[in-house]
């Protein structure tokens, strides 16, 4: 079929720009170091909506691979059916996190019964700080409820943008 093939073609050529973009955009600030905190501590996955090739490449990149046991790129589906098929009925209620910085995120948290700790859209550097400081030990300890977590996301809710910045006139 001539309009599949011109589909894959424009697919593949968007991911080698991406490639070829994306490179040495290091993490934000305290992001390897929560890992390295949580290592050991906690089963750490990414889930993304990212094809999983660039996905572990980046992460390959800048050697925080080795904090995660899987990186599920959306070849596995949606994040939801990401987090169902690594967690589900693994863990009690308050002791799965999901850390994210988008509503489909907050979405797939919740189709979990996970927790959810938002990165603040345009304040992503404080968010990573207090997650190091403060929210890596609460959760650990069985502290970070969702009181915590209600707090928390009266703040993502004010920093998300009222429209998507290309349906901007």
């Amino acid at each position: 079929n001539a309009v599949l093939k011109q589909t894959l073609e424009w697919s593949e050529a968007v991911n080698r720009d991406i490639e070829s973009m994306v490179k040495g955009l290091p993490p934000f600030p305290l992001v390897r170091e929560s890992l390295k905190k949580l290592q050991g501590r906690a089963d750490m996955i990414v889930v993304s909506a990212t094809p999983a090739e660039a996905l572990r490449r980046e992460w390959e990149e800048h050697n925080i691979d080795q904090f995660v046991a899987l990186i599920a790129g959306q070849e596995l589906g949606k994040k939801e059916e990401q987090l169902g098929l690594t967690a589900s009925g693994k863990y009690a209620a308050g002791h799965m996190l999901m850390v994210g910085d988008a509503l489909g995120d907050l979405k797939a948290a919740r189709s979990a019964g996970a927790l959810f700790y938002p990165v603040l859209p345009g304040k992503e550097d404080e968010s990573w700080r207090l997650f190091h400081d403060e929210v890596c030990e609460q959760f650990l300890a069985g502290k970070y409820t969702k009181e915590s977590e209600a707090a928390h996301l009266a703040e993502f809710e004010k920093a998300l943008p009222k429209a998507a910045p290309w349906m901007k006139s």
